[in-house]
């Protein structure tokens, strides 16, 4: 979103905005997140956006939003000097023919002066007058924030790639600023992410925009009102995965990518499919390559084709092509676990554990104000070792707070916490309701049968509680209206509910598996009616089997997987899970 204040110039903005722009302005390199792209790649961007020399390009106009060193913008000008030349272009028509193909916006003054100096000597080469060349650098170059300047009109191609620069490096009148303009600064996204949202909307109908950029936003959640952007009203044409490829003159941490996206001609076409090359398929047979087979008709060179038509804020899987096309498969086929009539919830988390929470035993309180207590801890091979753990219920099952005048062993130990218990955020926001816990607690669930699930794990870990505990935060927990917990046990123990844990989550530290709600409600499954009844037996047969072997044969079935596609599954299971990998090394 641009501001009428952009119009007037810099000089109308806020003192501690502007005070902050040129602090940045003068950062190295380093500091200012400013990653120079190899010739190769600024070349296959070009060709992928269709900003070729065989084109009339001085009728095409080009934005480049952080020109650093100028990769892409002395290349691109080069080929716009070829075709202007070869189109009967003359060093008089020079500064009129010319003046409005290119834009470029660059923050870092010595970058500016830089670039300047290497673009007037590409034009003087061609021929053209001196004060004609500065003419052109001095609508060409424009020395600002990119997120912040005025850029009247569309653009017909952007190139270019964005600084990588975290949030925590911005400051915060600056930051401020941002967030007021551009929704896609949401969460922890990096400052590459508003970039994009700007270019986009500087897009011209059947213009294309171009990066090379960090792939973080494709799949995680800050990503997501990004993706939904795109989703809504562009197109992603291409997609080059470069981890662990050389793209840039330094080395970088992020795994970088390339993405290609299109506004469409008409707002009702329907999004083409998203053409996709893998990192391998760049190691075999290079970029050039790559990047001409993406522009053929027919694929080739290790490219292939998916369909993003899901819209909204859904991650991209774009690293695995085969697994995406399952995915999308079983998720148009099967309901999700919860709308098969599973509930996925999680255990209770008090604010103060070491209040809350003690051996039940140990807790002096009335029986009715405590409740046995399973934590991740309990959950060993397959099965409940309870350690004895209690923790105090502050709620009556109508979901009222225990009268304390009732109570009065709770109400004395509580007084004789008061200062932990009241100290609690919780506890400031609830008044009276000082001892409550951060959850609700639900007394009821302690009777409920419900598979108990670590939040963290190396592995695929569903433990059956009969009816028996309440959980803890570190543990979520489902219950089944229709499945058998048994039979429901196998499937998510299964190498498919692990896969697709594995998409969509993040992961943590040694690559563990994060097995929270959001991505529990991601697994498929089948109503439990139209489960036969052999598979069904089969099922509840291999629920304990430690060796998912059987599992995974009762859910190919259940599933209809072909053998390649149940293959490819138990692959990705078992790379997915570091500590049973690790097992069957050792074994």
């Amino acid at each position: 979103m641009t501001s009428l204040f952009d119009a007037l110039g810099p000089s109308f903005r806020a003192p501690d905005v502007s005070a902050a722009l040129e602090s940045l302005a003068a950062e190295s390199g380093v500091e200012r997140g400013a990653v120079f792209t190899r010739p190769d790649v600024a070349t296959a961007i070009l060709d992928l956006c269709g900003y070729t020399a065989d084109r009339a390009l001085h009728r095409v106009r080009l934005l480049e939003p952080s020109f650093g060193g100028g990769d892409f913008l002395l290349l691109a000008v080069t080929r716009l000097l070829r075709s202007w030349l070869r189109e009967g272009g003359t060093p008089a028509s020079a500064l009129a023919d010319l003046r409005d193909a290119v834009r470029a916006v660059e923050l870092h003054c010595e970058s500016v002066d830089a670039v300047r100096a290497r673009l007037l000597d590409l034009l003087l080469e061609v021929g053209i007058a001196h004060a004609d060349a500065v003419g052109l650098c001095a609508a060409w170059l424009i020395g600002d924030d990119f997120l912040l300047t005025s850029l009247p009109g569309e653009f017909d191609v952007v190139v270019g790639n964005p600084p990588y620069v975290r949030q925590e490096r911005i400051p915060a009148p600056l930051l401020a600023e941002y967030r007021q303009r551009y929704r896609t600064l949401f969460d922890r996204a990096d400052l590459y992410v508003p970039f994009y949202e700007r270019a986009l909307d500087l897009l011209a109908r059947g213009g294309r925009l171009g990066f090379i950029c960090a792939n973080r936003w494709v799949k995680n959640r800050y990503g997501g009102p990004l993706r939904d952007k795109i989703s809504g009203g562009f197109a992603l044409l291409h997609y080059i995965d470069m981890e662990n490829i050389d793209a840039f003159h330094t080395e970088v941490i992020a795994y970088p990518a390339i993405t290609v996206i299109e506004r469409p001609r008409a707002a009702t076409m329907r999004a083409a499919p998203t053409r996709v090359a893998t990192a391998e398929a760049l190691q075999q047979h290079g970029l050039a390559r790559v990047a001409e087979s993406l522009l053929r008709d027919a694929l080739s060179a290790g490219v292939d084709e998916v369909d993003l038509a899901q819209g909204g804020e859904a991650p991209w899987l774009l690293d695995d092509v085969p697994r995406l096309r399952l995915l999308r498969r079983l998720e148009a086929q099967f309901p999700s676990l919860e709308d098969a009539g599973c509930k996925v919830g999680i255990g209770v988390a008090t604010g103060c554990d070491r209040v809350f929470i003690d051996h039940i035993d140990a807790l002096p309180v009335e029986p009715e104000r405590k409740l046995p207590l399973a934590m991740a801890r309990d959950l060993v091979d397959g099965r409940i070792d309870w350690r004895g753990k209690g923790v105090l219920n502050p709620f009556e099952p109508d979901g009222r707070l225990a009268d304390l005048a009732r109570y009065p062993r709770f109400a004395a130990y509580l007084y004789q916490h008061y200062d932990a218990v009241a100290g609690r955020h919780v506890a400031a926001r609830s008044g009276e309701g000082w001892y409550r816990t951060i959850d609700r607690i639900y007394p009821e669930l302690v009777q409920q049968p419900k598979l108990l699930v670590p939040d963290i794990k190396g592995e695929a870990v569903f433990v059956l509680d009969q009816g028996h505990f309440y959980p803890h935060h570190n543990l979520y927990y489902i219950t089944a209206s229709d499945w058998d917990l048994r039979a429901l046990r196998s499937v998510l123990r299964a190498s498919l509910s692990v896969m697709i844990v594995a998409t969509y989550c993040t992961r943590m530290a040694g690559g563990f598996l994060r097995f929270q709600a959001q991505y529990l409600r991601r697994i498929r499954l089948p109503l439990w009616k139209t489960v036969s009844p052999i598979l069904r037996e089969r099922l509840l047969q291999c629920e304990a089997d430690m060796d998912t072997t059987q599992i995974d044969a009762c859910i190919a079935e259940l599933f209809g997987l072909s053998e390649e596609e149940a293959v490819m599954v138990a692959m990705i299971a078992e790379k997915a899970q570091v500590t049973r990998s690790s097992k069957s090394r050792a074994a």
